[in-house]
């Protein structure tokens, strides 16, 4: 009987892919993520203001520090930015510091297209907003040579203390005044620039604006004028200047 020989069958093994590899998790995360990130966006676009996503916008671009906001028309800045480059605040990335420019654009918003936006000018400071409410050729914030308060400061208050008040911010007040001297040897502008600042306080603290908002008011006679000509109608001003943390100490943060 012949022995029997063993059958030897070659052949390709196949070779099958692992269906429970993890490339596709992977693949899947992204897709999430990226539609979280959609969704965010979607909800921030509904829940912010223009001049709040404005503001968000110049935070991530650092490199143009300034927003060539017009003045418009001819008024007293003559249609030039309200924003001026050596008085920027800066963050420490040099840029804008964002809740400043909307702060500032808030302000801005209220004051447009009314009778009253040629008597405010707005500045970024190192400090926080500076809000000038200022003399012009043919009207006046007080009453002169005394702390009368006049309709148009009232109207400007009216349209500015809801902002101010709802920033949160502390506020120092300053009165300035030109280089007109008084006759009386017992009064002068130093004396009138401080009882204007807080002739000013009162004002709006009358128009809903808390006292303990209040960080400092104080008076600087001529000292700080806006114009060059030093008896010109924008140096007889109130400047309201809204602080950062930064132009805080420390123990008032």
């Amino acid at each position: 009987m012949a022995e029997t020989q063993p059958i030897i069958r070659r052949g390709r093994s196949v070779e099958h892919d692992d269906h429970h590899g993890g490339a596709w998790k992977v693949a899947y995360a992204d897709f999430v993520t990226s539609m979280m990130a959609f969704f965010m966006l979607l909800w921030i676009l509904g829940a912010t203001t223009e001049s709040q996503r404005r503001g968000i916008a110049d935070y991530f671009n650092p490199s143009i520090p300034i927003s060539p906001t017009s003045g418009g028309g001819n008024d007293l800045l003559n249609g030039d930015s309200v924003f001026t480059t050596e008085s920027l605040a800066t963050d420490n990335r040099g840029g804008v510091q964002a809740s400043d420019q909307v702060l500032l654009r808030e302000i801005e918003d209220v004051l447009s297209g009314t009778a009253v936006d040629d008597a405010v000018k707005l500045t970024l400071a190192p400090e926080g907003v500076v809000v000038d409410l200022m003399d012009t050729d043919d009207k006046a914030v007080f009453d002169l040579g005394n702390a009368g308060v006049t309709p148009r400061l009232e109207r400007i208050l009216d349209l500015i203390v809801p902002v101010l008040a709802d920033s949160g911010r502390r506020i120092k007040v300053v009165g300035h005044t030109d280089d007109l001297q008084f006759s009386r040897e017992d009064y002068g502008n130093w004396e009138l620039s401080s009882d204007r600042a807080h002739a000013a306080r009162r004002l709006a603290t009358q128009k809903g604006l808390s006292d303990r908002a209040f960080f400092e008011v104080t008076g600087h006679a001529d000292r700080l004028p806006l114009n060059k000509d030093a008896s010109a109608p924008q140096n007889r001003r109130i400047s309201f200047i809204l602080l950062n943390p930064e132009g805080l100490p420390l123990n008032a943060r």
